[in-house]
């Protein structure tokens, strides 16, 4: 959470967090240098110490630059290893395979003895990294790798006209799945790849004046075939780079949004409560997630699985409790907190056991933060013989929220839980509810890691009031049938008491 002197903390955070990053002792330089050798040996036109050199040294300060750009504008890649490797690797794979390709095509058209020497440079799939880049991290990402891949393509070829046709094709092919949901939307892209790499081929040979020429119609023709080899190349290289670097794409979230999911089946089955609290905060952080600049489909999917190890035990949290009885009047205060805090060790085995997600495991791991469970911390100060309960044993073990995303599901989780306990749920009530449960939040410190402002907590505070006033509706009465009858219905709920209902805002870890 995030206020004029927090926002400079933070501000002042990232900062150092990002000159730390730059002061990695020789790591970053190994890393510039190495990626700068196998960039170099891709495009390096003619064999010589010179030529070497002068591809390193070009090579190097294009890595270099894209290095300070992910430092700068994506310190989260920079915290992790395996996402900076994996970004050289695309560098360094598309100019390798743009390489390889080039000489695959110059032999074909040497071998059909065809008079269109040059024309197969536009055969290169150069655009497949930077499809690629799009779909592993994001369109900045994407920007910078195809400004600097076509540079260096340009520089291998000689040719200033083919950087400007790398570029444009490469920057084409990113904007092409920006809103890619399904791997068939790779197709989509491929179509307006195509298009692109044709209007701008056009312009090149009109500029060159051999727009006329049987130069012009191979050229049109490689440039079509190499769309089909940028749509092949992605289509079997992203599901290999998703399973090795633990990638979580857009198409991976959408796959785990099934809800035959073995996990989500579990769930549904074992604890029924549970599993509709999950479908209605997924409802809710969805409906906030652009308005704060999250991902909707990681939230969604981080809320349907949040409480995942509350199958393990569900018949200790109230929601699954169908009969009534509340197990926790048998037990101490302390070994209820176990339990309940258990839910989220639980739910990170089962993660791993399934091989979801980091971000979702860190979204279980984050949701409750280090909350204090209210409930059964003042009922253990009633305890005989306790005077003095520690507060720690009555904590979850954090740690509080480290992305928009984990504080989004966190809010929702607790509004949506805290509202079950509304007799009367008119929309001013809902209001005066979310107020409550979001200002507990933020006063109890769990927003200070994520970059929540407060122009953010009052747009998602507007939006779970709308869509909870929505939900939690009042219906009028059948002619004809009486539900109330027996006693049961509003009659026998309007007897709930204060103590009832605090019971079960602990038993949901949250207290309005």
């Amino acid at each position: 959470m995030t206020n004029t002197k927090e926002t400079n903390k933070q501000g002042n955070g990232h900062s150092r967090k990002r000159e730390s990053s730059a002061r990695q002792g020789y790591k970053p330089y190994l890393y510039i240098g190495f990626m700068a050798l196998l960039s170099a040996l891709s495009i390096l036109r003619e064999p010589g110490f010179a030529s070497f050199t002068g591809s390193v040294l070009m090579a190097g300060v294009l890595i270099w630059l894209l290095y300070r750009d992910i430092i700068r504008y994506q310190p989260l890649y920079s915290q992790k290893s395996r996402m900076l490797v994996l970004l050289g690797i695309m560098v360094v794979f598309t100019l390798a395979m743009s390489r390889a390709f080039a000489y695959v095509l110059a032999g074909m058209v040497r071998g059909i003895e065809i008079n269109a020497s040059g024309a197969e440079i536009y055969g290169i799939p150069v655009a497949a990294g930077a499809m690629l880049v799009m779909l592993l991290f994001d369109f900045h990402a994407a920007i910078v790798v195809s400004f600097i891949v076509g540079l260096l393509a340009g520089l291998w070829q000689g040719d200033p006209s083919f950087a400007v046709y790398a570029f444009v094709s490469s920057l084409t092919a990113a904007f092409s799945v920006v809103r890619c949901k399904r791997r068939t939307a790779i197709l989509r892209g491929g179509v307006l790849v195509l298009g692109v790499n044709l209007a701008i081929l056009f312009t090149i040979l009109l500029y060159k004046g051999v727009l006329l020429t049987g130069f012009a119609s191979y050229a049109f023709m490689f440039s079509a075939v190499s769309v089909v080899l940028v749509v092949a190349i992605v289509s079997l290289m992203l599901p290999l780079l998703e399973n090795v670097f633990k990638v979580t794409t857009d198409i991976s979230l959408l796959e785990l949004l099934d809800l035959d999911h073995p996990l989500m089946k579990n769930l549904m089955i074992s604890a029924p409560g549970t599993y509709h609290h999950s479908i209605i905060v997924g409802n809710l952080v969805e409906a906030c997630s652009e308005l704060v600049g999250v991902n909707p489909l990681l939230a969604r999917v981080g809320a349907y699985y949040h409480d995942i190890g509350k199958a393990k035990m569900p018949e200790y949290f109230i929601e699954n409790q169908m009969s009534g009885v509340n197990k926790h009047e048998k037990l101490t205060p302390h070994m209820s907190s176990m339990i309940l805090t258990s839910h989220v060790k639980e739910g990170v085995e089962m993660a791993e056991e399934y091989k979801l997600p980091e971000e979702i495991r860190d979204i279980i791991q984050q949701h409750h933060g280090n909350s204090l469970i209210t409930y059964f911390f003042e009922k253990a100060k009633g305890e005989p013989g306790v005077t003095d309960p520690s507060e720690d044993v009555y904590r979850y073990p954090g740690p509080r929220p480290q992305s928009r995303t984990a504080a989004l599901i966190m809010m929702a989780d607790a509004v949506e839980a805290a509202s079950r306990v509304l007799t009367d749920p008119t929309a001013a009530r809902v209001k005066v509810l979310v107020d409550k449960v979001m200002n507990h939040i933020f006063l109890t410190g769990q927003l200070e890691e994520c970059e929540l402002t407060f122009k953010d907590i009052y747009e998602i505070k507007m939006r779970f009031n709308y869509i909870l006033t929505g939900i939690l509706h009042k219906r009028v009465n059948y002619p004809g049938f009486d539900f109330d009858k027996d006693g049961k219905g509003e009659g026998q709920h309007s007897k709930q008491t204060e103590e009832d209902k605090a019971a079960a805002l602990a038993d949901r870890e949250r207290v309005a």
